[in-house]
C-alpha cells in the first residue's frame, strides 16, 4: 500500500495531510463502503475539526449520511461503530507530534480495516473512481451527543468494578491533553478510585507534553505519583488507545513488562498471543511457561488485527495481543486497542498487590530505542541497505518480517522504517542495559554513516 501504513495514513497537517487529501480519502471510503451512513470522530488535535469537516464533505458528496461524533477516543469511536453498525472515519494521529494528523478507517464491526479492505479503498482513491451523488441526493449531516458517556458506561459494564472500588486506589492520570481527557478521569472516579491529574485539559496544541507516552515525556506523571502517594500512574496517547503505567514509587514501567503481566493473567495452555516483530522476550517467556503460542506480525495494529482474525477463523483463542508501546488488545471484549479498558484490567491486578510486585517477574530485560530521521527516499533506502549489511556480516538469526531483526540468543536488535513518520527506528533488548546500548549504537552508527553518504 502507498497511502495507508501500519495504522492508517498520517502526515504533517496542512502540508502532507491537507483537507483536499482527506476529502479524497473520505470520497474513496464512501464509494468503496457503499453504505447509507458513516460516522466521523476526531481527537483533540488543533487541525482535527478542519479535517473532520473535509471528511464529512467527502462522504456527503458520495450520497452518504454522516454522524458527527465530535471528540471521542478512538476506542470510543470503535464502540459506536459496532453498536450502530456503521463504518467510521477517525481523524487522529494517535501518538505523533502535535503538527501531525491522520485518518484511521474503522469497519461497521468496530474493527480497524484489514489490509485487503484498505487496498480496495486505496485503489479507488488512486484511480479517482469516486461515486458522485446528484445535488438532491447528497448526504445529510447530524451531530450525535453522548457518545463519550455511552462509551464509559460500556467500559464500566465490562470490568470488575467492585474489586477495584474495594481496593480504594489512588490513580495519578496523565491523558496528555488528548481525547482521554474527556473520558478517563470520570471513568476511574466512577470505578471508585481517587483520581489526581496532570495534562488533563483537552488541548490540541499539547502544551504539557508530546502525545507519545514514553518515559522522557512523562516526568510530570512520575512526580505526581510521588507527590500524591498514588498507587500507580496511568498515561495515554493522543487518542487514548494506549495505556502506560508508573508504579507506586513513581517509576516508569516498561510497556513490555505490563503486557507480560497482563498476558500471564489471561493466557491458558493452547491459547495464542499475537505481537509484532519487536516483541519482548518477556512475552515469549510468559507464553512458554503457560504453554501458549506466540505469533509475530509486522509492526502496526492493522497487521496484528489481521493475524488475530485469521487465527480465530481457525478456532484458535487469542485472549490478549498487542505491543510493548501500551497498545493492547483484549479480543474477547473488542478487537480494538483501548487505553481505558487496558488500564482498568491492570487496576484489577493492582487491587491485589502493588504495581512493583506485579511487574517484578518481568524486570530482567533492558530495552533501548533510538530513531534516525531522514529527508528523502534515498536516505531511507541507504539506511535500510546498511541494516541489511549489518545483518549479513553478523552471526545472528535474521528475521525480515518487518525491517531487519538480528537475534543473538541473549539479545536482539531491530531496524525498521516507521509506518507513520520519516524515521528509521532502532530497537534492542538484552539482559544487561550495556549490551542493549551497544547493539543500538552499532546499528545507529552504521545507519547514520549510510545516510550521510546518500
Amino acid at each position: 500500500m502507498k497511502v495507508f501504513g501500519s495504522s492508517g495514513t498520517r502526515g504533517v497537517a496542512n502540508e502532507e495531510l491537507t483537507p483536499a487529501f482527506v476529502l479524497r480519502v473520505a470520497k474513496a471510503a464512501g464509494t468503496a463502503w457503499g453504505v447509507d451512513r458513516v460516522a466521523v470522530a476526531r481527537d483533540t488535535r488543533y487541525t482535527g475539526r478542519m479535517l473532520a469537516d473535509a471528511a464529512t464533505s467527502g462522504l456527503a458528496s458520495t450520497g452518504t449520511d454522516v454522524d458527527r461524533l465530535g471528540i471521542v477516543p478512538t476506542p470510543g469511536a470503535q464502540f459506536y461503530a459496532e453498536r450502530e453498525g456503521v463504518p467510521t472515519i477517525v481523524i487522529t494521529a494517535s501518538h505523533n507530534p502535535p503538527q501531525y494528523n491522520g485518518v484511521k478507517l474503522v469497519g461497521a464491526d468496530g474493527v480497524e480495516l484489514a489490509v485487503s479492505d484498505l487496498e480496495e479503498i486505496e485503489q479507488t482513491l488512486l484511480g479517482e473512481t469516486f461515486s458522485v451523488a446528484a445535488w438532491s441526493e447528497t448526504g445529510r449531516v447530524r451531530e450525535v451527543d453522548g457518545v463519550r458517556e455511552d462509551y464509559v458506561d460500556e467500559l464500566l459494564a465490562n470490568v470488575d468494578r467492585e474489586k477495584i472500588a474495594d481496593a480504594g486506589l489512588t490513580v495519578a492520570l496523565d491523558p496528555g491533553h488528548g481525547a482521554g481527557s474527556l473520558t478517563s478521569p470520570d471513568f476511574f472516579r466512577t470505578l471508585g478510585c481517587r483520581v489526581v491529574t496532570v495534562n488533563a485539559q483537552p488541548d490540541g496544541r499539547f502544551p504539557g507534553r508530546d502525545p507519545e507516552p514514553v518515559s522522557q515525556n512523562l516526568t510530570d506523571l512520575g512526580r505526581l505519583v510521588r507527590a500524591t502517594d498514588a498507587d500507580l500512574g496511568i498515561a495515554h496517547d493522543g487518542d487514548a488507545d494506549r495505556a502506560i503505567f508508573f508504579d507506586e514509587t513513581g517509576t516508569y514501567v516498561e510497556g513490555d513488562a505490563t503486557l507480560a503481566a497482563l498476558a500471564a493473567a489471561e493466557l491458558e495452555p493452547d491459547d495464542v498471543t499475537v505481537s509484532a516483530v519487536n516483541v519482548s522476550q518477556r512475552l515469549v517467556d510468559v507464553a512458554n511457561e503457560i504453554g501458549a503460542d506466540v505469533e509475530l506480525t509486522p509492526i502496526g495494529s492493522t497487521n496484528i488485527i489481521t493475524r488475530i482474525e485469521e487465527l480465530e477463523l481457525n478456532d484458535r483463542h487469542v485472549p490478549i495481543a498487542g505491543e510493548g508501546n501500551g497498545g493492547i488488545f483484549f479480543p474477547d471484549f473488542r478487537l480494538a486497542r483501548d487505553g481505558g479498558y487496558t488500564a482498568a484490567r491492570f487496576l484489577e491486578l493492582v487491587a491485589d498487590r502493588p504495581v512493583s510486585e506485579i511487574v517484578a517477574p518481568y524486570d530482567g530485560y533492558a530495552n533501548v530505542r533510538r530513531n534516525v530521521a531522514y529527508e528523502s527516499t534515498a536516505e531511507r533506502d541507504a539506511m535500510l541497505d546498511a541494516a541489511a549489511n549489518q545483518a549479513q556480516s553478523s552471526d545472528a538469526e535474521l528475521n525480515t518480517r518487518d525491517g531487519y531483526r538480528l537475534d543473538y540468543g541473549d539479545a536482539w536488535v531491530l531496524a525498521r522504517p516507521s509506518g507513520t513518520e520519516p524515521l528509521v527506528r532502532i530497537y534492542a533488548e538484552a539482559r544487561e542495559r550495556e549490551r542493549a546500548e551497544a547493539l543500538v549504537t552499532g546499528m545507529h552508527e552504521a545507519l547514520v554513516e549510510a545516510k550521510e553518504r546518500a
